[in-house]
């Protein structure tokens, strides 16, 4: 019995190893930052940008570009993944400018020139600061939101707090915790984990019309998350699929770039269901027999 006892404490002593050293190391487990130095110069082929500087009620600065288009019809304000720095992430803003539309990137505290001390309540407090820029300038009706990946989460949030003409999910996710439940299912994550970002919790909430675009080869996010996303709020959202699609490669499909086009260059319209066979049943064979 005394093995048994040892064996056990050394269990427990493990198991307690492995929840502090998640707790301190997600970060760098879920955060893939580049830095840049402050002197850096941002340069993109044929687009033209304005290079700006948020300072947050903490002190921290909040680093981002807007990509500028000829007469703008609108903003779609971009928030990225959770690698690199908008140094690389600018290159995908001329999906939105060729449109006609000015795009909003920024860099999440710790990331490129950005600073401060990163946390989910600060980086959603960043984001609303700067939504809320965006707002002097130009009004709702006007904003775009557009969320890929780890950005999913916080414009999910910022949507629903806000009315923006629509909302945007690209590869998105469910929760964080589900992600990191599928590859540590035995830790007790909704005590460790400082960055849960419920998507399906907020999306509730939203009011605008809701796009997500997902990959069905999509290993990191499955494609059945974003299955699920929609069905929280179907009357308003509308499900693409890109078949053959990754996580990291959408862009590269000549599918994706025709969705983005129809998503936002059609100006949404009313079904009128009145003569169609949505009201029709299959009879049974038994009814059918009866008649």
């Amino acid at each position: 019995m005394q093995n048994w006892h040892y064996i056990l404490l050394i269990v427990l002593l493990a198991y307690i190893l492995i929840s502090v050293s998640l707790y301190f190391l997600q970060d760098y487990f879920l955060f893939k930052p580049e830095k840049l130095s402050k002197d850096f110069q941002f340069f993109y082929d044929n687009q033209e940008i304005e290079e700006y500087n948020v300072e947050t009620r903490d002190g921290a600065i909040i680093n981002g570009l807007r990509f500028k288009a000829q007469n703008p019809k609108g903003v779609v304000f971009y928030l990225k993944g959770n690698s690199k720095s908008i140094k690389g992430w600018g290159k995908f803003a001329v999906d939105f400018t060729r449109h006609g539309y000015d795009v909003i990137m920024v860099d999440y505290r710790g990331f490129g020139k950005s600073t401060g001390r990163r946390t989910q309540k600060a980086v959603k407090r960043d984001m609303q600061v700067i939504y809320n820029k965006i707002k002097e300038k130009v009004t709702e009706k006007y904003i775009i939101l557009y969320g890929r990946s780890m950005g999913s989460g916080f414009a999910a949030k910022l949507a629903s707090m806000n009315n923006p003409r629509m909302l945007i999910l690209d590869a998105p996710y469910y929760s964080l915790s589900k992600v990191a439940k599928k590859y540590i299912p035995f830790m007790p994550l909704s005590l460790l984990i400082k960055f849960p970002m419920p998507t399906y919790k907020w999306l509730k909430y939203v009011n605008c019309p809701i796009h997500i675009i997902h990959g069905t080869d999509d290993r990191l996010i499955p494609y059945k998350t974003s299955v699920k996303l929609s069905k929280i709020k179907p009357e308003l959202t509308k499900l693409y699929t890109v078949i053959g699609g990754g996580h990291k490669n959408l862009n590269t499909f000549e599918s994706y770039h025709k969705m983005l086009t129809e998503i936002i260059t059609t100006k949404p319209r009313k079904v009128n269901l009145e003569g169609s066979s949505i009201n029709v049943r299959h009879s049974s064979k038994r009814a059918n027999a009866k008649a």
